[in-house]
């Protein structure tokens, strides 16, 4: 099985930090990149391709982070692990995140180091 890493963001900023960020577990680790410029091309992709992590941006036109959580609890793909990354940083707001079904949620500005070791961690990379 092939790991696969999502990235849903509709800021061409992020998706290329994110992508940088990660292009090193695409060498070294085989895993497979896939990107989305909104939530629904993201839910998309997720239906599609079930990769096992997904980096998603809360606040995108189309269908919010939220919205991409819900959707994926109700598809069935509760495997699927996703981190919801926003400037939204009040614990309601987080909360609202782990009760849409998040993984986990990181503040913007993230570390990008830390994004690396959570990714390792999740798809069990050494």
């Amino acid at each position: 099985m092939s790991l696969k890493i999502a990235i849903i963001d509709d800021e061409i900023h992020i998706r290329s930090l994110l992508e940088q960020t990660l292009e090193d577990l695409e060498t070294d680790f085989d895993v497979e990149l896939l990107v989305a410029v909104n939530g629904r091309e993201g839910l998309e992709i997720i239906q599609r391709e079930k990769p096992q992590l997904v980096f998603c941006d809360v606040m995108m036109p189309e269908m919010n982070g939220y919205d991409v959580c819900r959707a994926v609890k109700v598809h069935g793909l509760a495997d699927v692990k996703i981190i919801l990354l926003t400037a939204k940083g009040q614990e309601v707001d987080r909360q609202q995140g782990i009760d849409a079904g998040a993984f986990d949620y990181i503040t913007k500005p993230f570390d990008p180091d830390e994004l690396v070791l959570r990714a390792k961690e999740i798809l069990g990379l050494n």
